[in-house]
């Protein structure tokens, strides 16, 4: 879908469908189906925005920011936090949609070559990006304790997974939010069935193994969603998923086949952090 097609649907009202999760019946029993929920103007208008970078905006039809965004609840005028944006492909929309409805956003990145890709991309536009915030993590005295309304990781629970820092993670993320507040996940999807020791090197994850990780925090799964699946994925490839865009680590080899497929098969989950 071109870009001007993808900005004139947002326009409208949009809609997304979730679904429970492809669990055990239990699973699909505590985790309630999300309610269709038309895309907020706010957001719309960010995901639109002319100051989006071009590349970033052409990824929109594997990341569907608009819906996943809506699924999660945000509102710009939350506090918002994005543990790890990197090079900001989420910052372009979360900073100024915040701006616009008089919330924050705070860019939770830990030190390394990240943090200089966020700290550049907040300086590659001083007065769009004048509001955000960057701290460290763990995030310390620098985010207080039930201070945040909503916390968003994008495709890094399978990092933390593989580093052994998930549940550190997951712990910080229950602290620094409201009780009431919402954790919303995204990341690569690996097929319950399969061995879990694909986990450990792959870049794919068990729905399942998110799942623990959120409750053995004190996080409870409200819903999932499928806006981000991709039934093209197998999630079997020889170098795990950086075989697929936007990585393509195989290089030149398959190069069509993979573009083809797109990104991967990622889980959308909305969690919640208990009310006091």
């Amino acid at each position: 879908m071109s870009p001007v097609r993808y900005r004139a649907l947002l326009a409208g009202a949009v809609l997304l469908a979730a679904s429970p999760l492809s669990m055990s019946a239990h699973a699909q029993e505590t985790a309630a189906p999300a309610p269709a929920a038309a895309i907020p103007a706010d957001i719309a208008q960010a995901v639109a925005a002319s100051t989006r970078t071009p590349a970033n905006v052409v990824r929109d039809r594997y990341r569907h920011p608009a819906e996943t965004l809506a699924f999660f609840g945000v509102t710009g005028g939350q506090t918002v936090l994005e543990y790890f944006p990197a090079g900001g492909w989420y910052l372009e929309i979360l900073a100024p949609l915040a701006a616009s409805g008089g919330g924050a956003y705070i860019a939770a990145q830990p030190t390394g070559r990240y943090r200089e890709q966020t700290l550049a991309k907040i300086q590659s536009d001083p007065a769009l990006y004048e509001g955000v915030r960057v701290v460290d993590w763990p995030a310390g005295a620098a985010v207080p304790s039930d201070s945040v309304d909503t916390v968003l990781t994008f495709r890094n629970v399978h990092n933390m997974v593989m580093g052994g820092a998930a549940a550190a993670n997951f712990a910080e993320f229950f602290r620094v939010l409201k009780p009431g507040g919402v954790l919303g996940i995204v990341d690569h999807r690996l097929p319950e069935e399969r061995d879990s020791a694909a986990e450990k090197s792959s870049g794919y994850l068990k729905v399942s193994t998110v799942r623990r990780l959120a409750e053995e925090a004190g996080f409870v799964l409200e819903a999932s969603a499928e806006i981000n699946a991709n039934p093209q994925d197998t999630a079997d490839w020889s170098k795990g998923v950086w075989t697929l865009p936007p990585t393509l680590s195989e290089g030149d080899t398959d190069r069509a086949r993979y573009v083809e497929i797109g990104e991967s098969d990622r889980m959308t989950l909305r969690f919640r952090k208990p009310a006091a």
